[in-house]
């Protein structure tokens, strides 16, 4: 049984930084795509970043120079670095696991969420301004 656990939300101020982490078990990270997604109230879910298998990384152009994505496959799990955090950025963040062979991303270069076969619960982010 496949279970992805995020943590490390909260509520920080404008500015603010925050590190989400997403343990994994019943799969190996080192072998999938991996991606964060967040969905704000009334909105739709918006790809993140994304890091593939072999370690290439892509932004959401909203995201690019403040988040970075990165993984400790010893570990097994996924981060976010999210830093200079904006109100803008208050949503439910969840982290994503794909098997290799797509890595494909929109105009906006935010992740696509059907190539992603594995989900957590979600860990809520809120920045007040």
């Amino acid at each position: 049984q496949v279970l992805l656990v995020e943590s490390g939300g909260g509520a920080v101020e404008a500015g603010g930084s925050l590190r989400l982490s997403c343990a994994a078990s019943g799969l190996r990270f080192d072998q999938y795509n991996l991606a964060w997604f967040r969905q704000a109230p009334g909105k739709e879910r918006e790809g993140v970043a994304t890091i593939r298998n072999d370690g290439i990384s892509r932004y959401a152009d909203s995201v690019k120079g403040r988040f970075t994505i990165s993984q400790d496959n010893a570990k097994n799990t996924l981060y976010l670095q999210m830093n200079n955090l904006k109100p803008e950025d208050t949503a439910m963040y969840y982290c994503a696991a794909g098997t290799p062979g797509r890595f494909d991303i929109d105009g906006t270069c935010r992740p696509l969420g059907d190539q992603f076969n594995y989900w957590g619960q979600g860990t809520q982010v809120t920045v007040s301004s």
